[in-house]
């Protein structure tokens, strides 16, 4: 099997579940918290192939950074992925990452398609 990875926040419940989910499943991931070590533009494009989504998919929008980025509906896909870059909390959490396919864990169960 694929070492696992979750992109986790320890504050965030949804991302605390998560994490409980796999290991529950006997899974011990690589657990990275994206606000300590942010994900750079080539990372979270990859990030996205894997997920299969645009960045306006796992952008949170009720972030106070989502308007100090100066990010707006109309925002492309670069400048969304320049503002994940350069304000990681922006970055939809909690995301697990298998091999070539990841998930968003909301729900914490919506994880186990990739496992």
């Amino acid at each position: 099997m694929n070492q696992v990875v979750i992109y986790h926040n320890p504050r965030c419940s949804k991302s605390r579940q998560t994490l409980a989910l796999l290991e529950k499943k006997g899974i011990q991931p690589e657990v990275v918290e994206y606000l300590k070590t942010p994900l750079d533009e080539s990372q979270i494009r990859a990030l996205l192939a894997k997920l299969d989504r645009s960045a306006s998919e796992i952008v949170r929008r009720k972030e106070a950074e989502y308007k100090e980025a100066g990010l707006t509906a109309d925002s492309s896909e670069q400048q969304l992925i320049s503002a994940i870059a350069s304000y990681p909390k922006l970055l939809e959490r909690p995301i697990v990452v298998n091999g070539d396919k990841a998930e968003v864990g909301r729900p914490p169960e919506a994880v186990l398609n990739i496992l």
